[in-house]
């Protein structure tokens, strides 16, 4: 039995991946780096310290992750400026619908907490979830299963009756890795051969969830 939904929150609730795509290729390619849309979706919800590791076994030493990131936060903070919070379809409806079951809702995301919840505020639904979880808060941040482990305990209930929905492959095996059962709502990518099998199921939208309950 289903107890809880668990969301990641860029690519997920909020149609903000494309954003950070864009800005983590002209961020790294200011800093002369040949830098494709293949190497920003490696960086989905990925923890700083493996993505700085990752893109230095690519680029060389020379790649300096942090202040890179630093120039992509800015990118980013400017391209919501212009083009506004966008909700993922299906959000309110599958909100509305887990809160009428009684199924718990929690939001564990790789963003920092007051960034989240702000984001969360501004699209209108943030009252709507019993616990807001930033990967800041946990040692380890995802594809490592700390954020879902403790999101869990936070709530109250087993990592195996709660759903995990995510985008990213490094959300899935994250929440794969702390027992919950992973959702994909593909965004910017599909499943693909290594993601599949740690996948309880693949939902078009936010609402198609309701298969899984």
């Amino acid at each position: 039995m289903i107890k809880a939904v668990i969301f990641d929150m860029d690519g997920v609730l909020i149609d903000t991946e494309k954003h950070y795509n864009a800005a983590w290729c002209e961020a790294a390619r200011r800093a002369g780096f040949d830098f494709t849309r293949e190497h920003a979706l490696m960086l989905r919800s990925c923890d700083a310290k493996i993505a700085s590791k990752m893109m230095k076994d690519i680029f060389g030493e020379q790649f300096d992750y942090f202040a890179i990131r630093e120039v992509r936060r800015d990118l980013v903070a400017k391209r919501l400026a212009k083009y506004g919070l966008e909700k993922k379809p299906g959000i309110d409806e599958i909100l509305a619908f887990l809160r009428e079951k009684g199924v718990k809702t929690a939001v564990a995301t790789a963003t920092s907490f007051d960034l989240a919840v702000e984001h969360l505020v501004q699209i209108g639904v943030k009252e709507q979830f019993d616990r807001i979880v930033s990967a800041k808060q946990v040692e380890h941040g995802k594809p490592a299963p700390d954020i879902y482990c403790y999101v869990c305990e936070q709530i109250g209930e087993k990592p195996q009756e709660c759903i995990a929905v995510e985008d990213s492959p490094n959300g899935i095996q994250s929440a794969y890795a702390a027992g919950c059962k992973p959702v994909m709502v593909p965004d910017l990518t599909q499943p693909d051969e290594e993601i599949m099998p740690l996948l309880y199921g693949v939902a078009e939208t936010l609402i198609d969830i309701k298969q899984f309950l």
